[in-house]
């Protein structure tokens, strides 16, 4: 396009000056191509290429030219530079012109004012041009600051809103398992039966598990959740003592704390959906380096009672997005004998984010889908 334009600005000028009757000099038409041959020039030396149009309009025939190179002017020079090239190209012709030839009064104002249009008004064209558009091109950088003032407040205000949030949360729900806490305490103390006491060692201690948890998910500790690859065996000993039976294989030494941390939520929620939807039922755990990645296998066998909770919910929803964000996977499958599995690839190295979806198998009558 920009080629096509600038033949344009070549040929039609001198096919003007070709086309031009009565040709005051000999050397009207040389000068005037000439003029016209220069005037690609014009895009990095708009200045000479005006000065050199300066002989064909001493010839009568440079206007053509000239108005191609004093729009140029207008559009990239300085007021400064402007004003003097329409200064040379008003005053040049049209001085040649009265000197020349014997005009009246009215003949040379008429003269100086056409030449003083023909300079003037490509040049103010220019000029208003480059004025517009450097306007639109500062209305629209005032309008991306706008638009990034608007959503640099709304994310404040997202941020403001969420804090308030988790404060209520921590505020409610740390009040009640703090309750919790306390009351399992006073029970240990009080009880003369070692299982009860038991029990209610254990109650304190989850309370307090989830009350750290909590707490540590809404931001208000100044450390990330400390549970990851490490705790998982306390983790089945904990399932074990509430009458799981877990059979544990772990192949995996160490991880990157992301990873760890999701490997043990992983394990965490499934023993959860066991315990609620397959009561009884024998679990086995494996966790083992496949290529890449780390893979965790849950199964759990039929259950041996009925489920204590209807089918369906969210933890696995839930569960499949924390292991998305680490660049895992995550399905639940059914087995023909009635048992499930629960089977999660996590990368071994550094997570890399997947932007997909994770791939969430099974239905809502699967017993592991919280």
């Amino acid at each position: 396009m920009v080629i096509v334009l600038e033949v344009l600005a070549v040929t039609i000028p001198a096919a003007m000056v070709l086309l031009a009757d009565g040709v005051p000099y000999t050397w009207s038409i040389p000068t005037a191509l000439a003029a016209c041959a220069v005037l690609p020039l014009r895009r990095w030396w708009p200045w000479p290429v005006v000065v050199a149009c300066l002989p064909a309009l001493a010839g009568g025939l440079g206007w053509p030219p000239a108005v191609v190179a004093l729009y140029r002017v207008g559009r990239t020079s300085s007021v400064r530079l402007m004003i003097i090239s329409v200064f040379l190209t008003t005053a040049f012709p049209a001085t040649l012109v009265v000197v020349t030839q014997q005009l009246t009064v009215g003949g040379i104002l008429l003269t100086y004012s056409f030449s003083l249009f023909m300079s003037g008004a490509p040049t103010a064209l220019g000029a208003l041009i480059a004025t517009r558009q450097q306007l639109t091109e500062t209305l629209a950088e005032a309008s991306r600051a706008r638009e990034a003032e608007l959503e640099a407040r709304e994310a404040s205000a997202r941020a403001s809103e969420r804090a308030r949030i988790a404060r209520e949360i921590h505020d409610a729900v740390g009040h009640h398992a703090t309750l919790i806490a306390v009351e399992s305490a006073a029970l240990a103390t009080t009880s003369d039966s070692p299982q009860v006491q038991a029990t209610a060692h254990r109650l304190r201690a989850l309370a307090k598990d989830a009350l750290a948890e909590m707490r540590a998910a809404l931001g208000l500790l100044n450390t990330e959740p400390t549970q990851g690859h490490e705790d998982i065996p306390e983790l089945v000993a904990r399932a074990r003592a509430a009458g799981l039976t877990i059979r544990l294989d772990d192949k995996v030494k160490e991880l990157p704390p992301s990873i760890s941390r999701a490997a043990f939520r992983v394990v965490q929620e499934a023993l959860t959906n066991v315990t609620k939807h397959a009561p009884g039922a024998a679990v086995q755990v494996r966790l083992s380096k496949v290529d890449e990645n780390v893979r965790i296998s849950v199964v759990n066998g039929r259950p041996m009672h009925p489920p204590t909770t209807e089918p369906g919910g969210t933890g696995l929803h839930g569960l499949s997005e924390r292991v998305r964000l680490v660049g895992g996977t995550l399905k639940t499958t059914p087995r023909a004998d009635g048992s499930w599995e629960l089977e999660a690839d996590l990368p071994s190295g550094a997570p890399k984010v997947d932007k997909g979806d994770s791939t969430l198998g099974g239905s809502a009558r699967n017993p592991t889908n919280a």
